[in-house]
């Protein structure tokens, strides 16, 4: 029985106070929208992910993910979804705010559970606080009365149904509703109620990121790795520093191109996986490797890094030289790596220093390089 995941983006959030809509707004070293895909990793039986987002965005999104238009209204959006994901001819389906990137797994697998059971399960949790009916047309809001709050849920997703089901009941929907259960229920459909959890928050005001970011870091994995690597002149009229080729009096001895600032940040990424160096995994006593451009090591870096489940959040990278002069090529290497490494330029530092003329570097017998690599995964 296959799942799909049907994530409603097309929102525009105004209340957040971001310049972009939320969901694509950053947080903890990735995109929001980003933290709430990675929630439904590895679902037994997964399926299709469909993200259903406003026609004015494109941003890019990983290649699994199918995508639809939304509509004027947040059922209208769900079923666009909904038509996306019908030829997969999904079983179940699991309708999840995009501002929900920290609902903890054991809510996602508690709604999948009991769909065994159920046509439709979602969480909520119990109001616990006192309701008060309040006036709020006055400049000066007051308390006009009390609500009972015996038998009242605060409600979250993911909304879980049975697809077919739930096809349906959008199929007699009559006017706009707060969310799929409403019209779930308004089908005669019975919503089972599973635990929710505080840290499943929907980011709707500007403190929400915060409290956000916090949830997120205390659960992420987040990795630290340094390089270095240097190499010495050679003869030749140019070196290849950071996938940029400079001009020179003189080239750079290496077994591959010799591109010291990529192999630095190379590895750098393998470190921050306990992944050993670029000498383990292209071992330079293979002559394949004789020569072999250096973007070739650190794509292969950046996509086991993403295999493994992490996100590239930066890389930082110095170059110890007293000539050539880095800081004309700076922007040309940051874009080249950014390239390489799949990620957003402004997550690329490359910068330079000398020695003072001290040691090789300061002699002019070589350069040198540094870099740090952090990875995350949500």
């Amino acid at each position: 029985m296959s799942l799909a995941i049907l994530i409603v983006a097309a929102g525009r959030g105004t209340r957040a106070g971001t310049e972009r809509p939320k969901q694509w707004h950053p947080l903890a070293g990735a995109r929001v929208i980003d933290h709430t895909l990675a929630l439904f990793k590895d679902l037994p039986g997964l399926g299709p992910i469909c993200v259903v987002h406003h026609p004015d965005d494109t941003d890019p999104l990983p290649d699994h993910v199918i995508t639809a238009i939304g509509g004027a209204t947040r059922d209208a959006s769900v079923r666009a979804g909904l038509a996306a994901l019908a030829p997969f001819i999904p079983s179940r389906v699991l309708v999840h705010d995009a501002a929900r990137p920290c609902t903890p797994r054991s809510v996602i697998l508690d709604v999948i559970a009991a769909l065994d059971t159920y046509p439709a399960a979602a969480p909520a949790l119990a109001v616990t606080d006192a309701l008060w009916r309040a006036d709020i047309d006055h400049e000066t809001c007051l308390v006009r009365g009390v609500q009972d709050r015996s038998g009242l849920y605060r409600a979250q997703t993911p909304q879980g149904f049975r697809f077919s089901a739930l096809v349906t009941a959008h199929a007699n929907v009559l006017s706009p509703a707060a969310d799929d259960v409403e019209i779930a229920r308004a089908a005669g459909l019975d919503v089972a109620v599973v635990p929710g959890h505080e840290d499943n928050l929907k980011i709707t005001h500007p403190a929400d990121f915060a409290r956000a970011e916090r949830i997120l870091r205390g659960s992420m994995d987040i990795r630290l790795g340094n390089g270095y690597d240097v190499h010495r002149f050679c003869d030749g009229t140019q070196v290849w520093l950071c996938g940029i080729s400079v001009p020179h009096s003189h080239g750079l001895d290496g077994h591959s191109d010799a591109d010291v600032g990529m192999h630095a940040i190379t590895d750098a990424i393998y470190g921050a996986m306990a992944e050993g160096d670029i000498g383990r995994h292209f071992p330079p006593s293979d002559p394949q490797w004789k020569g072999a451009a250096s973007h070739i090591f650190l794509r292969h870096a950046a996509e086991l890094a993403r295999n493994r489940g992490f996100a590239i959040s930066n890389v930082d990278c110095t170059l110890v030289c007293e000539r050539p002069k880095i800081g004309p090529h700076a922007s040309a290497m940051q874009a080249a790596l950014a390239a390489i490494l799949d990620i957003s330029a402004d997550r690329v530092s490359v910068k330079a220093t000398t020695s003072e003329r001290l040691g090789f570097t300061g002699r002019e017998e070589g350069i040198a390089a540094l870099a740090t690599a952090t990875l995350v995964k949500p």
